[in-house]
């Protein structure tokens, strides 16, 4: 009796991979155990990065919030520890879009922690 293979779903498997590489370069794209790996190491890029982004944001809240607070006086640290000891609940992510978008009302906080 010959031997049962399910080749439809081991063929599925690897197109379906294979549709995923689309774009890769070379046989990065289309040699199977290339591609698979590549794939495979994509996907822990894509896990790292998601972490990876939030200090990167987070980084350059702050190096927006310090430049905006210098040109009014102070620092980054004095202002972040006046603004938490006043009671001013805004995160670094609102602070660093209205330094950048809205100077007046950074100025009225500046003002305000003064």
């Amino acid at each position: 009796m010959p031997r049962s293979v399910n080749h439809v779903a081991s063929r599925a498997r690897r197109k379906k991979i294979l549709k995923r590489t689309k774009g890769y370069y070379l046989a990065r794209r289309n040699v199977w155990t290339v591609a698979k790996n590549t794939w495979e190491k994509g996907l822990q890029y894509a896990f790292r990065d998601r972490k990876a982004k939030k200090r990167e944001f987070r980084a350059l809240w702050i190096q927006r919030i310090n430049a905006a607070a210098r040109e009014l006086g102070l620092n980054y640290s004095q202002f972040m520890g006046k603004l938490n000891s006043s009671g001013v609940e805004l995160n670094r992510k609102a602070l660093a879009d209205l330094a950048m978008n809205n100077p007046e009302a950074f100025k009225a906080i500046v003002d305000k922690v003064k």
